[in-house]
């Protein structure tokens, strides 16, 4: 039996509010160039099933931005909060979505899991705390 947590979340104004039951899995830290420019540094992102993300406020105040062939980013349109990656268009990963850990209520209960992306790193810094690290995706 698969472990799941309780999670809620809402962006910096607070527009947005969502919550859910998902699968206990890892975060995921991306370094690619897309990240870091949304969001100004790596992005910490807790991947879950799409239907288990119920909004609970504001599901009309979330847009999205076409970011490539095959994914969005969802960001409060009030706000400017960085809130969801959805790779919509992407047939392995279309039933999925990222929610940015920093829009979770603390304590999210959640671990630190591999580093993805690692070869499109920044410069000015250096992935040092010995967590699992890809040239691209896990």
């Amino acid at each position: 039996m698969t472990k799941t947590m309780k999670f809620k979340g809402r962006c910096l104004c607070g527009a947005v509010a969502f919550e859910g039951e998902a699968p206990d899995e890892p975060i995921s830290t991306c370094h690619c160039k897309q990240c870091r420019q949304w969001g100004s540094g790596p992005f910490d992102a807790y991947s879950l099933p799409l239907k288990n993300l119920q909004f609970t406020a504001g599901e009309d105040a979330v847009k999205y931005y076409e970011s490539s062939d095959f994914a969005r980013r969802g960001f409060c349109s009030k706000c400017g909060s960085n809130l969801f990656w959805h790779a919509d268009r992407h047939p392995q990963w279309k039933d999925r979505i990222s929610i940015a850990v920093g829009a979770l209520e603390q304590p999210t209960g959640l671990s630190a899991g591999s580093h993805i992306f690692c070869a499109a790193k920044a410069d000015y810094y250096e992935i040092e705390d010995g967590r699992p690290q890809y040239a691209h995706e896990d």
